[in-house]
């Protein structure tokens, strides 16, 4: 293994697993900020795990395995994303492979474990937030897919090692494909962190409620599991955003040392976006996702166009 990728890796599992908190964080610390409000600190998110985990799981009544299974699967199966999402173009393989299919697989899996206990459950709460986030998952896989087979068609591989190394530099980026993929990718991201005005993160009206709905149940241990693969959603877009739909440098070791700047400015244009932008109704946000799917399909169109 060489340097550069010994470095890719620690820097991987180092800002998958102890640093994916500080994002929320830092997005929630700016927003506060430019909205005139002192605000919590950006280490607030290690503050809730930290009470969390020294709190003891809650058994809801009636409840069977699925209740108890479903927060161990979804931060199991984004763990397993950050093994799989790469940091740079030189990054060994930790065992789960790279395939961009595999990573829309691993959040579908995450996101249906918590929809599935609050069916179990039956608080109607719960059930309304885990409706309208399956329903907005409709889109919001299908826009990360198509998003993503344009990332794919340009670099002539699903292997997400190769796509950072595939669209890296400005040749890559002398078509329109790669630009409408980054479109598409940039409704993804708003969706998949659960940010306006897909979602609103801090509701604490269990009408309105999407991503935290399906968590009311759940309290101690569990809960801090499932905060955690919420916040661990933000470094693995985030990461693919910086080094797969951004223009970035050819060298994996300038796209190691440029990433923690990335990650930074990405953190604070959600910030903006959450102050400038108000939530939309929930029956439009499935057309703001297709808009997405449609800049990708696009993509997808005007890379063929240059091929032929």
């Amino acid at each position: 293994m060489s340097g550069t990728a010994a470095v890719a890796t620690a820097a991987q599992l180092v800002g998958g697993i102890a640093l994916a908190p500080l994002l929320p964080g830092l997005v929630q610390h700016w927003k506060a900020r430019l909205q005139g409000r002192r605000g919590p600190t950006p280490l607030q998110p290690y503050r809730e795990l930290r009470r969390l985990w020294g709190k003891s799981a809650v058994d809801v009544e009636g409840a069977g395995i699925v209740y108890r299974l479903a927060p161990s699967v979804a931060a199991g199966s984004i763990a397993v994303a950050v093994l799989l999402v790469p940091v740079a173009s030189d990054a060994p393989d930790l065992g789960v492979g790279h395939d961009a299919l595999v990573l829309a697989g691993l959040l579908a899996l995450s996101r249906f474990a918590v929809a599935a206990s609050s069916w179990e459950v039956a608080n109607g709460f719960a059930l309304m937030g885990a409706s309208r986030d399956m329903t907005i998952a409709v889109f919001v896989e299908a826009a990360l897919v198509l998003a993503l087979a344009v990332a794919a068609l340009v670099a002539g591989t699903t292997d997400l090692v190769q796509m950072i190394a595939g669209t890296a530099g400005s040749a890559a980026w002398s078509g329109p494909a790669l630009a409408l993929g980054a479109l598409a990718f940039t409704l993804v991201v708003v969706a998949e962190t659960g940010r306006q005005p897909v979602d609103n993160p801090d509701t604490h009206l269990e009408l309105t409620m999407i991503h935290e709905g399906p968590l009311l149940e759940y309290a101690g241990r569990d809960l801090a599991q499932l905060q955690w693969a919420a916040a661990a959603r933000h470094w693995l877009v985030l990461v693919l955003a910086a080094q797969v739909f951004l223009p970035h440098a050819a060298d994996p070791r300038v796209q190691l040392a440029l990433l923690p700047v990335v990650l930074v400015v990405l953190c604070g244009a959600l910030a903006l976006t959450e102050t400038l932008v108000a939530k939309m109704r929930i029956l439009l946000a499935p057309r703001l996702l297709g808009i997405a799917a449609l800049a990708a399909l696009l993509g997808i169109v005007a890379w063929l166009v240059e091929a032929t």
